[in-house]
């Protein structure tokens, strides 16, 4: 690839011939935008299509920082990977994508995702951060990251039908992440989006827009989100913008500011079960004398096995879940109905509470620990890691 001080080859005026047109854009600008760095955290539903449009508008150096690999279920959103990359890491699967969508880009990969460890470093390396991360603990370390490298963050964020994008820059006067969201949601109080769901489209706006502000800030061309948050709902197809304040009290860019550097405990939190780790040390619930919290799906079927018949197991899905798959001789009772049912749930049996990934029978787990009940567990992972390492047999979504 031509060095990034190179003037535009043939090749390239012919492929950005487009932007060349545009008077804010031009020879000078799209140079200017090869020569640009850009870092995408997560190659998932915003990363991809951010990626894709950075790629093709010609940014000269973008990286991909995602330690995942794709899955099946990956396919309806995240547009950056196809059937045939099922299995392996996203970022090798991204390379291979933009570098067929325009050679002249270095894709640069960062295999270990952004951790505590490496992400002021890496961050420091990188003009803008593109923000296409899924999940809170990751978030607010992009936040914190960006503002000590003193780098801006494009922030964008999906639930269901609805979204949501802005633009970070505190270094330079704008508000950062923590003044609009000072601290994280209680545990258990945010699904992510495998268990509220999200429609595929919806990232192939928000990564869109994520890419767009990048553009606009290299380019120094436009109005930016700085300050604002767009909000927008696809079903009904309305936008609005809300104004960011800079909050003095702010913890990370306030005039008391406590942040001062990354301590790896302060994003070593959960908001939402994900089936891969136990609950966040500051969940609080009533004991249940030796009953755990929270089992594992190798426990459950050890007890299953074990129980003569004491043990119930208690899917708190919704019918059209329960429809794709279930585990046999469990009961179905939808968390929203759990309260009218109290009374049909026995006493003297263990119960073993699961959903979809473990978020919402964790939730319920606690209630009926609340409630009395002496023996009631949730099964980590839910009815996904029960498919997973128990019976690959059963149809995953």
């Amino acid at each position: 690839m031509p060095s990034r001080n190179d003037s535009l080859t043939p090749e390239e005026l012919a492929r950005y011939s487009r932007h060349l047109a545009l008077p804010e854009v031009g020879k000078a600008g799209q140079e200017r935008l090869r020569a640009s760095k850009v870092l995408v955290v997560g190659a998932g539903g915003l990363g991809s299509p951010a990626a894709l449009y950075l790629a093709a508008a010609g940014v000269g150096t973008i990286g991909m920082a995602d330690f995942d690999r794709v899955e099946t279920h990956n396919l309806q959103r995240q547009i950056l990977h196809g059937t045939e990359q099922v299995g392996n890491l996203k970022t090798t699967s991204a390379e291979k994508r933009l570098k067929s969508l325009n050679p002249h880009v270095a894709v640069r990969l960062h295999h270990e995702g952004v951790t505590p460890g490496n992400s002021v470093a890496l961050f420091s390396e990188y003009d803008v951060i593109v923000d296409g991360s899924d999940n809170f603990p990751t978030r607010y370390l992009n936040n914190d990251s960006a503002f000590l490298a003193g780098k801006p963050v494009v922030y964008g964020s999906l639930f269901r039908f609805e979204g949501q994008a802005s633009f970070f820059h505190p270094r330079a006067g704008t508000p950062c992440y923590r003044c609009l969201f000072p601290d994280p949601p209680a545990p258990d109080t945010v699904p992510n989006c495998s268990e509220a769901g999200v429609m595929g489209a919806l990232p192939g706006i928000v990564g869109s827009l994520q890419a767009m502000e990048a553009i606009k800030h290299l380019l120094g061309i436009g109005e930016t989100l700085r300050g604002r948050l767009l909000i927008f709902d696809l079903l009904t197809v309305r936008f609005r913008t809300l104004n960011i304040k800079k909050d003095p009290a702010c913890p990370l860019c306030g005039e008391q500011a406590r942040i001062k550097s990354i301590v790896p405990n302060n994003y070593d939190f959960s908001c939402a079960s994900d089936g891969k780790t136990g609950p966040d040390p500051r969940m609080k619930s009533s004991d249940s004398g030796t009953c755990p919290l929270e089992v594992s799906v190798h426990e459950v079927q050890a007890l299953l096995k074990e129980s003569s018949g004491n043990v119930l197991l208690v899917d708190v899905r919704e019918p059209h879940e329960v429809e794709i798959c279930r585990i046999d001789g469990s009961r179905t009772l939808p968390m929203a109905e759990i309260p009218n049912h109290l009374d049909s749930l026995p006493h003297d049996r263990r119960l073993l509470v699961y959903c979809h990934h473990g978020y919402r029978s964790l939730q319920v787990t606690k209630y009926l620990r609340d409630k009395g009940f002496p023996a009631v567990s949730n099964v980590r992972g839910g009815i996904d890691a029960w498919g997973k390492e128990v019976d690959p047999s059963l149809p995953r979504y």
